[in-house]
């Protein structure tokens, strides 16, 4: 029966549903939020125009914190285009727009227009380029020559004014995997207004090596002060914003083979606007002995992941992580009133934890995935609860792909979907209940599946459909095998077009270097329709095909996405030329959403989800229950 629901659901303006999809479907709507609000962004009204091929098309935010009917004008060049306020969708198509036209946006509140937006002028060719300061290249102590790539990237409101700056990594050419020997260049992350201004570039230093799993950066606003902090581990040399150095500015524990086994670590808490370092404190967990950690030459050891998650349920804590292939340890810290303090910490080597060791996965997620409002941390096959005790352990091992969110609209509550690493694990894909770890089903491949991924691409079933590398084929979210044919993507999914079921990104890979590219799956004749390639992009992490970031970052709730330039001069930035019926609030106000936004960066980057289930067949949403900052 749910086959049809596309036909008898139309979740494309907010009407009480709720009642309906339960009695008549079995629909579980999303649970009833927490009573205690949690601390967002106050984000402006992000109007974005987009120059497309008959006119302009105009999209707006429709923030956490506003009702439902909150309905909007559009106004060019200061003249009303809509006869009447905007109720069913964020966007609209000017058929006489240009590029030289100028637009604002109204929101509408009981009959009286509210302040104008910002005005904006149409970006050409759908994308915007945000220009970069590329730091020269250089030469390592073993004589390898290397330069500069725009590698991952995060937002955050940096200095309150409602609109995202962009938290760039700049990856050095001979960057290593920890598997690998060699030196590397210095690793830099800089700030920057859509505008191009530079606000400050932080350098690591020679203790801080490069790669994909050495430096992940939390960009959000820890503290409620309405301007983000960033959240990183740091070392002797490295130097803020400001140019001041963190320890001491000469010492080299590089051996070698450029590796860094011996001398501080520091984790250290930056003011967004300037760079500046306010705090650091010595990184836990510490390194220890290197052979503590599955081996003595300095692979699994830097092995780091970290998160932002709501522990208590209304504010942003941070949790900090090392290792995941032997012993695993989760660190979780507050940063209020100027103040670092630790929370927990979850260590497998305690008494009583060791099943928990070996289980993470080179990513994860911060979800609540039990409804008590409150965070738990995701740690691939494991989950640790929010406040630092075991939640529970699948026992299913390490992995490269983790899918968190609610992908089963017939189920409550969340699930996940991950992908193992090891031969001899008893499924090489699997989903279950987020909440208790339950395996509702998975397929055994008896190999290294390595790639995964969840999204709504086929709009006959319900829910988000499987895909795996290894021979997985692609599945109902329920276990019900549709087809041995895949997408040939395996990474990334956006909502793009018009319609509620999410598209494909990926790249176009030449042995060298990626162009990305936004596909569509034809669920009929099992294959893809290309709808954008960047031309004169390149994706990022070699084969791993990523974009810089990939967010609702302006405009309605369809999601840009961020991929560097060829030759790193500059950060473009497409916004979807598609005009649609679909009016939800923003997706930067949906807690897992955002979380999943902060943590893209670390180390084998994934796509975010949403806490509801968002696709054919959808319920209504439950409007966020946020606060935001001054």
């Amino acid at each position: 029966m749910f086959k049809h629901a596309k036909q008898l659901i139309k979740a494309t303006c907010f009407i009480t549903l709720s009642s309906l999809l339960i009695s008549s479907f079995g629909i579980q709507t999303p649970s009833a939020h927490a009573a205690v609000a949690r601390q967002m962004e106050k984000l402006d009204r992000g109007l974005v125009a987009v120059k497309v091929s008959t006119g302009v098309l105009v999209s707006w935010r429709l923030l956490g914190t506003e009702a439902a009917s909150t309905s909007f004008n559009v106004y060019r060049n200061g003249v009303k285009l809509n006869a009447s306020p905007i109720t069913t969708s964020t966007n609209y198509q000017d058929n006489s727009g240009t590029t030289s036209s100028s637009y604002t946006v109204k929101a509408v509140v009981g009959g009286v227009e509210q302040t104008a937006s910002t005005a904006v002028t149409p970006w050409a060719n759908n994308y915007l380029d945000v220009p970069l300061q590329k730091p020269a290249g250089g030469t390592t102590p073993d004589g390898v020559s290397y330069t500069y790539n725009a590698n991952d990237a995060s937002v955050g409101d940096v200095d309150g004014d409602g609109q995202y700056e962009i938290i760039l990594k700049w990856d050095p050419t001979n960057s290593k995997d920890n598997s690998q020997d060699g030196y590397t260049g210095e690793v830099f992350v800089d700030a920057y207004k859509l505008n191009g201004t530079r606000l400050w570039r932080i350098s690591m230093g020679k203790n801080i090596r490069a790669g994909a799993h050495y430096t992940q950066f939390m960009v959000y606003d820890l503290d409620g002060d309405g301007k983000a902090e960033i959240a990183m581990k740091t070392a002797d040399g490295t130097k803020d914003g400001t140019g001041v150095v963190i320890g001491s500015s000469t010492v080299d524990y590089r051996n070698s083979v450029g590796r860094v086994l011996s001398g501080p670590e520091f984790l250290t808490i930056f003011e967004g606007a300037t760079g500046k370092a306010l705090t650091s404190t010595s990184y836990d967990p510490p390194r220890g002995t290197v052979g503590d950690w599955g081996d003595t030459y300095g692979n699994r050891v830097d092995r780091f992941l970290a998160t932002v998650a709501y522990l208590d349920g209304q504010k942003p804590s941070i949790v900090m992580a090392r290792g995941y292939y032997t012993r695993t340890v989760l660190v979780a810290y507050n940063w209020r009133g100027g103040t670092l303090s630790k929370l927990w910490t979850f260590d497998s080597n305690t008494s009583g934890n060791s099943a928990y060791a070996g289980q993470g996965n080179h990513n994860l997620t911060a979800a609540d995935v039990d409804g008590d409002g409150k965070d738990e941390i995701v740690y691939g096959a494991m989950t640790i609860d929010d406040n630092g005790a075991k939640k529970y352990n699948t026992a299913l091992g390490h992995g490269d792909a983790l899918h968190v969110g609610d992908l089963d609209p017939n189920s409550a509550g969340l699930e996940v979907f991950k992908v193992m690493e090891s031969t001899s694990a008893t499924y090489g894909a699997a989903v279950w209940n987020a909440g208790t770890g339950a395996i509702k089903w998975g397929v055994n491949t008896g190999a290294d599946t390595g790639r995964g991924m969840a999204a709504d691409i086929d709009p006959r079933y319900a829910g988000e459909e499987v895909w795996a590398s290894n021979g997985v084929g692609l599945y109902q979210i329920n276990g019900t095998k549709i087809s041995s044919t895949t997408p040939s993507s395996i990474n990334f999914g956006i909502w793009w077009d018009g319609d509620v079921s999410r598209e494909l990104l990926d790249h176009n890979w030449d042995g060298t270097n990626g162009v990305g590219r936004i596909d569509k799956w034809n669920y009929t004749s099992l294959n893809t329709t290309t709808l954008l390639t960047a031309t004169g992009t390149n994706s990022n992490n070699s084969t791993k095909g990523n974009p810089s970031l990939q967010a609702d970052l302006f405009g309605d709730w369809r999601e840009e996405v961020i991929w560097r330039k060829s030759d790193s001069s500059a950060l473009r930035i497409y916004a979807t030329p598609y005009e649609t019926t679909t009016r939800l609030w923003t997706l930067m106000h949906d807690p897992l959403y955002r979380l999943d936004i902060a943590w893209q960066n670390v180390a084998y980057n994934q796509p975010p989800h949403t806490s509801y289930y968002l696709g054919t067949g959808m319920a209504t949403p439950t409007q966020p229950n946020i606060y935001t900052t001054p």
